[in-house]
């Protein structure tokens, strides 16, 4: 059974402040003329400091900036999704902030997408070092992205034209970038020499770059495999809710609900339910919210991304935070009280060895500690200190864990959905920091 998002891209747009990401979302929008005529004749009717050059027309930024905020300072505060599409793909696209205290907002568009454009400012790559010196954004963003697992990563080197698109710049910022994801452990990467202002290798392939054989960023979105990696894993579903008819004889009807997060379930499959480890066999799925017992609305399997109720055949104790998986998996995850993960921390207030941390993963919430950090990452350098002791706003790092009780962990690697985690200040309520598994100890 395909899914029925395949052809669907969910992006986002990374890089530091000014680099072009709202312009370049906007050139999308207008050169796939996705824009109303109406919001066309109102952006031509607004002045804007950012376009200084008579010749530049309309502001395409200024149709993701939407927020009265990011007109008068002319930066991306919120990530700002906008839809368009094409005759062979439809496109979700998420226009994270540059400027490093957003950092948070750019891992939840991140957490969101399958793709990743970083833009590189040409202007201000550092041209006069060897090799070229790239911004500290530019590498925090790559380092994110490695982090967060995008399966497709492309940079494209945006401001090429006031280069007039010289063909040895762009080799010599091209090498610093592959300098970059090899350091951090991205495959060789997807560049892109752009104007997202004049809009060339963006929709249409630019005359000026004679030299460029490669897709335009448009041509190379249409031709990803967007197909969910997440149908091809294992089963994993959990229980966000139990759910009771009436509790009468004549309608005793109990179903589990939730998301399927990866794999598929099928009546009459045979699933294990963690953390107990007692197996039982599916009698009955519902899609969505449409289930009565004995009614039409059963249906043979459900999917990934499938939001399903699951009445089964035995009576088992099972409540919100147990996840359901096939009883014949090769691969279970590991019921463990102690994990390391790479952490990236959002909140203003530095991590603390005393503070109480409650740790959120799928549907389950348990009590967790600081046991200790064992390196932080430096981006600058893009190495990692093991004699930092401290992670603060915006920095990544690793961490283990001490849990009140065990969870049902994968290792992020494996799965994206059920091996991270959000960590919540329970004296604020704050989320505090992006979890990604790298280990858990039975």
């Amino acid at each position: 059974m395909s899914s029925p998002h395949q052809n669907v891209v969910r992006f986002i747009t990374a890089g530091s402040v000014d680099d072009g990401k709202s312009t370049l979302i906007g050139r999308l929008l207008y050169d796939t003329k996705s824009i109303l005529v109406d919001q066309l004749e109102s952006l031509s009717k607004t002045k804007h400091a950012r376009v200084t050059s008579s010749d530049a027309g309309v502001d395409l930024a200024l149709l993701t900036d939407g927020l009265e905020a990011e007109r008068e300072q002319g930066i991306t505060i919120d990530v700002a999704y906008r839809y368009f599409s094409t005759p062979k793909r439809k496109f979700i696209v998420a226009d994270a902030p540059g400027h490093e205290q957003y950092t948070r907002n750019l891992v939840t568009g991140a957490s969101q997408s399958d793709v990743a454009v970083i833009l590189v400012d040409a202007t201000r790559v550092d041209l006069k070092t060897s090799p070229a010196t790239l911004l500290a954004q530019t590498k925090r963003h790559a380092a994110m992205v490695h982090l967060l697992g995008l399966r497709h990563v492309v940079f494209a080197v945006n401001k090429m034209d006031l280069f007039h698109f010289d063909e040895p710049i762009f080799n010599t910022i091209t090498q610093s970038i592959e300098d970059l994801t090899q350091k951090i452990g991205l495959p060789k990467p997807t560049l892109i020499p752009i104007s997202a202002l004049l809009g060339a290798n963006v929709v249409s392939a630019s005359k000026e770059t004679p030299w460029y054989t490669g897709p335009t960023l448009l041509e190379w979105l249409e031709s990803l495999d967007t197909s969910p990696q997440s149908e091809k894993l294992s089963l994993r579903l959990p229980v966000q809710y139990v759910a009771r008819q009436d509790g009468s004889a004549s309608d005793d009807f109990r179903g589990y609900l939730g998301q399927i997060e990866s794999g598929s379930i099928r009546k009459g499959q045979k699933i294990k339910v963690l953390p107990s480890n007692a197996e039982a066999t599916v009698a009955e799925i519902y899609l969505g919210n449409h289930f009565k017992a004995g009614s039409n609305n059963a249906v043979e399997s459900a999917h990934t991304g499938d939001a399903v109720a699951i009445r089964l055949t035995e009576d088992l104790d099972i409540s919100r935070g147990s996840l359901f998986i096939g009883a014949d998996d090769s691969r279970t995850p590991t019921l463990s009280k102690h994990i390391s993960a790479d952490l990236c921390w959002l909140d203003s207030e530095p991590l603390s060895f005393s503070h109480k941390y409650a740790l959120r993963h799928t549907s389950n919430t348990v009590s967790a500690k600081v046991k200790v950090i064992q390196r932080v990452l430096d981006v600058e350098t893009l190495s990692h200190t093991s004699d930092t002791h401290a992670l603060t706003s915006n920095a990544i790092g690793r961490v283990d864990f001490v849990l009140q009780k065990p969870i049902a962990a994968d290792l992020f690697s494996q799965s994206q959905h059920t091996g991270a985690f959000i960590l919540i200040d329970e004296a604020t309520n704050h989320t505090v920091a992006a979890g990604m598994i790298r280990e858990a100890i039975a």
